[in-house]
């Protein structure tokens, strides 16, 4: 079964994430194919913005649990291999030459809400929850870091991925994490098509050169997403992380609760 499901109508790209039976949570297959799916339509002339949306109750629960397992047994240099992974799939979503809108439902963690934090426009229900909860497992919210400062700013970074207290809609509209709120799931794809109307008016090079425009505003530097990958494969491969990581895979506290 694919990770993702895509499609393409009317000059629009939907990307829907297809792992309901892990809410939707990050692997390596699921991280390829959406880099596939996004090198595709960076270059396809007929896509005009895209959407990216989840299927069920929850937009994305952050890292898949086997694919955190595997981590207890990369070296430092596949904990790189990986990590440069998802910081390609977090650039690419980012610099994509069109609009991009998040629709988030239901709870988003970790690298869930990285993904909504690089797209241009992001609307949420009001029963959205939202976590960077990696410190918590002894780990760093390091490779979507940029993007998610870039959303919020520095000062409430620094609040929400030090305490990994999770925020419902409402701070993340007061944070600038999200544009707008709506009920339901309804009303999500009600706002999106009035959002997909008013984006297909605008010149399609002038949307990419915008885009342009606005990160060289706000300059993102290949020394700065290295930066990232080192950290997280350190933490990783640290006791404390892979303590953290063990802990939340046997569901029990991590040996710094206890002490």
């Amino acid at each position: 079964m694919n990770t993702i499901l895509i499609n393409i109508k009317n000059n629009v790209a939907s990307i829907t994430l297809n792992r309901p039976d892990v809410r939707h949570a990050f692997n390596e297959v699921m991280i390829h194919e959406l880099l596939t799916a996004l090198n595709t339509i960076a270059t396809d002339d007929t896509v005009r913005l895209l959407v990216l949306r989840s299927q069920g109750p929850v937009f994305c629960a952050g890292a898949d649990l086997t694919w955190m397992q595997k981590m207890l047994n990369y070296s430092l240099a596949e904990n790189e291999a990986d990590a440069t992974q998802l910081a390609q799939l977090m650039h690419s979503l980012y610099t994509l030459n069109k609009p991009t809108i998040a629709l988030v439902q239901g709870h988003a963690y970790g690298g869930g809400v990285g993904l909504i934090a690089c797209c241009d426009i992001a609307i949420a229900s009001d029963n959205a929850q939202f976590c960077f909860s990696e410190v918590k497992l002894g780990l760093s919210p390091s490779v979507i870091s940029p993007y998610v400062i870039r959303a919020i700013g520095l000062r409430q970074t620094q609040r929400y991925f030090l305490t990994a207290e999770s925020f419902d809609t409402k701070t993340a509209l007061q944070l600038g994490l999200i544009h707008a709120s709506t009920a339901d799931e309804k009303g999500l794809n009600t706002h999106a098509e009035s959002l997909i109307k008013q984006l297909l008016k605008n010149g399609p090079r002038a949307l990419a050169n915008t885009k342009k425009l606005l990160h060289h505003n706000v300059p993102l530097s290949a020394e700065l997403i290295s930066y990232t990958i080192t950290d997280i494969a350190q933490l990783r491969t640290s006791a404390e992380g892979q303590e953290g990581i063990q802990a939340f895979l046997d569901q029990r506290p991590p040996d710094w609760l206890r002490s």
